[in-house]
């Protein structure tokens, strides 16, 4: 099988389906090739947080133009996986001079379909553009095509808790992997002054009760595959067993009261209430008393929406600020396509991540919030020492693995009994 995913989180990636028991588990271009049965197909679905689809490939072979896709693909027994009454749709994804358009790729597999049915049973059955049965992938590098089913549908990060939007909210793959990076497990505190929607808010609760994130989603293709398993799905959709409590708290705030309501509308329907504060107050009038070392991490704006670069410039300046006075002994990642604003911050990177959110080059980056100077902090916490972070990257260290795991309830309408 093969699990896309975006940019940069292919390592993340590799490390859940390692926990999850996959093998032969290999990194490869936005994407982890594995093997594993119907069981652990069906758990990638619902427990992988990092990935956006999970394929299952059905034939692979070499091709140097459309039409020989066309005559390859004709010769699948398309039996095995539908039938005249399928509504199926194609996907194609071509990185070849050989092929240069996508779309006729595309054609040309939906005729060898056709044409395979319209032989065999004098019936063509009907592409479905819209919530199809039968989703079909393509996926051309150079001469070599692999034509996979996709299990998985609509994108894996797009969880169903969603119920309000912000402007440019952040992926919630992206926001799931940021919090594993930066080792988030739910042993303190998090907070997250900029907390938009409240993505990060979430994703952060889902992962620290070990909640699988696909327990919202009310839909998988592989449920309507013709050898869908649905006594097995059910088992492993209503298996809350390696879930945990939570006994810490997760804060999320914002200055825009269109924000907080889109956060508190969230945070509801993931059923997270208990666990996630939500408040309106400005980044710079937060005031923590007795404050405890917690988890802070921030998408802030980059500056493509703000009309002079000298807000920008000026959010950073307080950001750095707040981050200095309210939260010394904790941990801050922050991330952003803006290198100029993040230097505004005013204090020194322990960890710079490269990262792709949306179509923009960010920066994710990690800062040690301590009191006093820091050369005493380098003596006191050698392990957050620059050079000593580049050497355990040189060795190929990865993060702690993280699991699955609480008062919220299952989706899954049509397929499985919710759990209450």
């Amino acid at each position: 099988m093969l699990a896309k995913t975006f940019k940069g989180l292919e390592g993340i990636l590799a490390q859940e389906l390692i926990e999850l028991g996959a093998n032969n588990v290999q990194q490869e271009r936005r994407a982890v090739s594995f093997t594993g049965d119907k069981a652990l197909m069906y758990r990638a679905n619902l427990c992988l947080r990092t990935a956006s689809r999970v394929l299952k490939p059905i034939l692979t072979f070499r091709a140097k133009d459309a039409d020989e896709v066309y005559e390859q693909v004709k010769q699948i027994d398309w039996t095995q996986y539908m039938t005249l009454q399928t509504g199926f749709c194609i996907d194609s994804t071509v990185y070849s001079e050989e092929f240069r358009h996508s779309k006729y790729v595309t054609y040309r597999v939906k005729d060898a379909i056709a044409d395979f049915f319209m032989e065999k049973e004098g019936k063509r059955p009907s592409v479905k553009v819209t919530n199809p049965d039968l989703y079909i992938n393509v996926h051309i590098a150079n001469t070599t095509v692999t034509v996979s089913l996709d299990s998985s549908g609509e994108s894996l990060h797009k969880r169903g808790y969603r119920v309000a939007n912000t402007e440019a909210p952040i992926n919630e793959a992206l926001a799931a992997a940021m919090l594993l990076m930066a080792g988030w497990k739910g042993e303190t505190d998090f907070y997250d002054p900029m907390c938009g929607s409240g993505t990060l808010l979430i994703e952060a609760a889902l992962i620290a009760q070990n909640i699988a994130p696909g327990v919202f989603r009310q839909d998988y293709a592989f449920c309507r595959w013709p050898d869908f398993d649905e006594n097995l799905w059910s088992e492993i959709y209503n298996d809350d067993s390696n879930e945990r409590p939570f006994t810490h708290h997760i804060y999320g705030s914002d200055a825009s009261y269109y924000a907080v309501q889109a956060a508190l509308k969230n945070v509801k329907s993931a059923g997270m209430t208990k666990c996630i504060d939500v408040r309106q107050i400005r980044l710079q009038e937060i005031k923590r008393e007795n404050p405890t070392p917690a988890l802070v991490m921030m998408n802030p704006p980059y500056g493509e929406r703000l009309a002079q670069n000298k807000d920008v410039l000026q959010l950073y300046g307080d950001m750095g600020t707040a981050l200095k006075h309210q939260f010394s002994g904790s941990t801050a990642w922050i991330i952003s396509s803006n290198e100029e604003a993040l230097k505004n911050i005013g204090l020194h990177p322990t960890k710079k991540v490269h990262l792709l959110n949306g179509e923009l080059d960010c920066l994710f980056n990690r800062y040690e919030l301590f009191s006093g100077d820091r050369k005493t902090f380098v003596k006191t916490h050698p392990a957050h020492h620059p050079a000593k972070e580049q050497a355990s990257q040189q060795r190929g260290q990865r993060p702690a693995p993280h699991g699955r795991g609480s008062d919220t309830h299952r989706g899954g309408k049509g397929f499985a009994h919710s759990r209450r």
